[in-house]
C-alpha cells in the first residue's frame, strides 16, 4: 500500500478560491447596483439641492433678523410678507418700484425717552447751556425751555409743548447754514446718553429695527423715515446711521432763505452767487399725526405698503397705509415694554397694544421680541 504525504495547505487554497469568487460576484452586485444609482442619482440629487437651498433661504432669512426671538410676530409675519410679496407668480407680487417702507423715528427707530426726545434734549441745550448762545436767547425760547425742563423731569407732555417746541426749535438756530446746522445737530448727538452706560445720543438706535431696514432694502424696498422731529435735526440724527438719501428723511418744517435775502419776500428775491441757503426762523409745520400723511402724499407720491412707528402719532401713517392699498400692506407698532434694558412704561405700553388690537396693527415688544437693543455692552445707568 502506497503511503502518500497529505498537503496541509490545499484546504485553505479551496477555501481561497471559494472566497474570490464570492468577492467578485459581491463586486459585480455593487457595480451593477451603483450603476442603476448614478442613473436615478439627478433626480434624488437634485431634489435634496432644492431643499438645501429652501433651508439655505430659510437660515439667512432667520439670520436677517437674528436679533429677534424667533415667536416674535413681526419676524414671523415679515418674512412670510417677504416671501409672498418678491414671488412674481404670487397674487401678493409688488412692483419694486412700489415697495415702499416708512418709519417714524423717535421710540421707532431710536431713543424716545432719556430723559425726553433728541430734538428737545438739544433745544433744551442750546437755550440753556450753550455759552454761544444762552445769553442771546428769547423770552419765548427761555419758556419753552422751561416746559420742556419740566416734561424731562415728570414724564408729562403738555399738549401745546409740540408747536412750542417747533417755533423754538426755528428762532433758536435762525441764520445758520444748512452745513452749520448739519455740525451743530452731530456735536450733539457725540454726547452721552444720560441714562445709560457706554452709549451717545447717535448711537442710541435700536438694533433689531436697523435690522428691518437692512432686510427691506435687501428686497429692493425704498424706505423713508417720516418723523415729527425738525427736517434738519432728523437728517443730522440719522446721518451715517441709515443708509437712505437725505431726500428720504422727512420732518417737521422751518423756513429756508438766501443768507442776503433780508425780509424780502421769497417771490421778490433771486438768489446770488453771493448768496446760501440758511434757516429763516420761521416755523412752518410739525409732521405729526394727519400732517404724516399729507408729505406722504406730497413728497412720496405714492402710498407706501409698510409702516412702523410707536406712537398716537404715527395712527394717521399706519392706517393710511393699511387701508384701501392695492397692495398686501402691514403695519408695526413699537410697544415700550421693556423696564430693564430700555426706559419703558408700561402704561403707554398697554394702551399701544390696545390700539393695536382696535386698529388691526401688529404690536412688536421690546421687551419679549429683542434678543438685545443697543447691544450687550449697553446697560442702564
Amino acid at each position: 500500500m502506497e503511503n502518500k504525504k497529505k498537503n496541509p495547505a490545499t484546504p485553505w487554497r479551496i477555501i481561497s478560491a471559494v472566497l474570490a469568487v464570492a468577492l467578485i460576484a459581491v463586486s459585480c452586485t455593487w457595480a451593477i447596483t451603483a450603476n442603476n444609482c448614478q442613473q436615478t442619482a439627478p433626480k434624488g440629487d437634485t431634489a435634496v439641492t432644492e431643499a438645501a437651498a429652501d433651508t439655505s433661504a430659510n437660515a439667512a432669512e432667520g439670520d436677517a433678523l437674528s436679533l429677534w426671538t424667533d415667536d416674535a410676530p413681526l419676524k414671523t409675519e415679515l418674512t412670510e410678507y417677504m416671501k409672498a410679496i418678491t414671488d412674481e407668480s404670487s397674487a401678493d407680487f409688488i412692483p419694486v418700484e412700489s415697495r415702499i417702507a416708512v418709519f417714524d423715528m423717535d421710540g421707532t427707530l431710536c431713543c424716545e425717552t432719556d430723559p425726553g426726545y433728541f430734538d428737545h434734549k438739544l433745544l433744551y441745550y442750546r437755550v440753556t447751556e450753550d455759552p454761544d448762545y444762552k445769553d442771546k436767547a428769547s423770552d419765548e425760547e427761555k419758556a419753552t425751555a422751561e416746559k420742556i425742563k419740566t416734561y424731562f423731569e415728570t414724564g408729562e407732555y403738555p399738549e401745546e409743548l409740540s408747536m412750542e417746541h417747533g417755533k423754538a426749535v426755528a428762532t433758536a438756530f435762525k441764520g445758520m447754514t444748512l452745513d452749520e446746522f448739519d455740525a451743530y445737530v452731530k456735536s450733539f448727538r457725540d454726547r452721552p446718553e444720560e441714562g445709560y452706560n457706554n452709549l451717545t445720543n447717535g448711537e442710541a438706535f435700536y438694533k433689531p429695527m436697523l435690522q428691518v431696514i437692512d432686510y427691506l432694502q435687501a428686497n429692493d424696498f425704498t424706505v423713508y423715515v417720516i418723523s415729527g422731529t425738525d427736517r434738519l435735526i432728523t437728517r443730522g440724527l440719522v446721518d451715517g446711521m441709515i443708509d437712505i438719501p437725505m431726500g428720504q428723511m422727512i420732518g417737521s418744517d422751518e423756513s429756508l432763505v438766501a443768507s442776503n435775502q433780508g425780509d424780502e419776500d421769497g417771490m421778490n428775491y433771486t438768489f446770488t452767487k453771493d448768496d446760501k441757503v440758511i434757516t429763516g426762523g420761521e416755523f412752518i409745520i410739525k409732521n405729526l399725526k394727519m400732517n404724516k400723511v399729507s408729505v406722504i402724499e406730497k413728497e412720496i407720491g405714492e402710498q407706501p405698503v409698510l409702516s412702523f412707528g410707536n406712537s398716537s402719532g404715527d395712527a394717521a401713517m399706519s392706517n393710511f397705509v393699511i387701508n384701501n392699498n392695492k397692495y398686501r400692506s402691514g403695519a408695526f407698532m413699537l410697544c415700550c415694554d421693556d423696564l430693564e434694558r430700555e426706559n419703558g412704561n408700561m402704561d403707554k405700553a398697554k394702551k399701544m397694544y390696545d390700539m393695536c388690537d382696535e386698529n388691526g396693527w401688529t404690536p412688536v415688544s421690546m421687551k419679549n421680541d429683542w434678543t438685545t437693543i443697543y447691544g450687550d455692552n449697553v446697560t442702564r445707568k
